[in-house]
């Protein structure tokens, strides 16, 4: 049976991505915080992301290694909360490199995640893989995201890095609470409105993480995203359409950051815009189940 390792598995993206390996006949073997256990028919190993333990041998003979570790950036950008976004991304990189250049028989293929923060504030720009890098936080946690595994020097490993945009799912990520605010009747534009989304249904993107396991000829830095790229006010339109909800008042930048930092997170994440395209997968011939948001909204909307 071949075994896939999914560090930091236990998130939004690797509950999903687990169940949808064993339908396809993988071994799923999920790296995280809580006490080894197996369940459902994945395997629990604990690691601290940052210390080779017992877990490595898990690594030896892996089929693949997906990297989803790294605290949730939608959280207070505190000084210490900055430090620890860069340093649980870093630090896990590092350590299932140490991992692999320890193996017998490495994992055939890497993946790797990063984010479309990569590229900055894009404004109206429309930025493909070869854009540059962007000035910011979310731009700076990739670079050493993307820098840290850029560095490892694994011969017989095929390397992939998915810089993921917004990913839409019922179980997890900015959707549930979107949603809620929305049925709140508080759904409407946030700042101007104008700035851009680069956003992902979850079906689409667990079949990106399939594709970089099991095509060969997949290597590099692939954007993650859904081709068509939406402003905020097109993407909070659809999502009042989609939940039956009238229109509803815009929200002034100074209240979004406010209104941001109160629940828990960052009002710039909200701001910045982020236009991004998958021009690399386009490319390779993938095909989108969602490539619009319309659709997308219709699929995870429970109306």
């Amino acid at each position: 049976m071949k075994r896939i390792i999914l560090a930091g598995g236990s998130g939004f993206v690797g509950q999903a991505l687990a169940p949808d390996l064993l339908a396809k006949g993988y071994d799923a073997v999920v790296l995280g915080r809580a006490a080894a256990s197996h369940k459902g028919g994945v395997e629990y190993l604990q690691w601290d992301g940052k210390t080779l333990a017992s877990w490595a041998s898990a690594i030896e003979g892996a089929e693949a290694i997906v990297n989803l570790t790294g605290k949730n950036i939608s959280c207070r950008h505190t000084a210490e909360n900055r430090r620890e976004i860069i340093r649980s991304r870093v630090d896990s990189v590092r350590i299932l490199g140490d991992a692999v250049a320890h193996c017998v028989n490495p994992p055939k293929v890497f993946v790797q995640t990063s984010g479309v923060g990569y590229y900055g504030d894009t404004g109206d720009r429309i930025v493909d893989e070869e854009g540059a890098l962007g000035s910011g936080f979310t731009a700076e946690v990739c670079r050493q995201w993307e820098g840290a595994f850029d560095a490892l020097a694994l011969p017989a490993t095929r390397k992939v890095t998915l810089r993921l945009g917004v990913v839409l799912g019922r179980e997890g990520g900015a959707l549930p609470v979107l949603e809620k605010l929305t049925r709140a009747f508080l759904g409407g534009t946030v700042g101007s409105g104008r700035q851009f989304m680069s956003w992902i249904h979850l079906a689409d993107v667990i079949r990106m993480f399939v594709a970089s396991v099991e095509q060969t000829e997949l290597t590099g830095v692939f954007n993650a995203t859904a081709p068509l790229p939406v402003t905020n006010s097109e993407f909070m339109r659809e999502l009042r359409r989609a939940l039956h909800r009238p229109w509803s008042p815009p929200v002034p930048a100074p209240f979004a950051r406010a209104g941001a930092w109160l629940m828990g997170s960052d009002g710039n994440l909200a701001l910045m815009s982020s236009r991004c395209v998958p021009r690399r997968f386009l490319e390779q011939g993938f095909k989108f189940q969602f490539p619009n948001l319309r659709d997308a909204f219709a699929n995870l909307s429970t109306t």
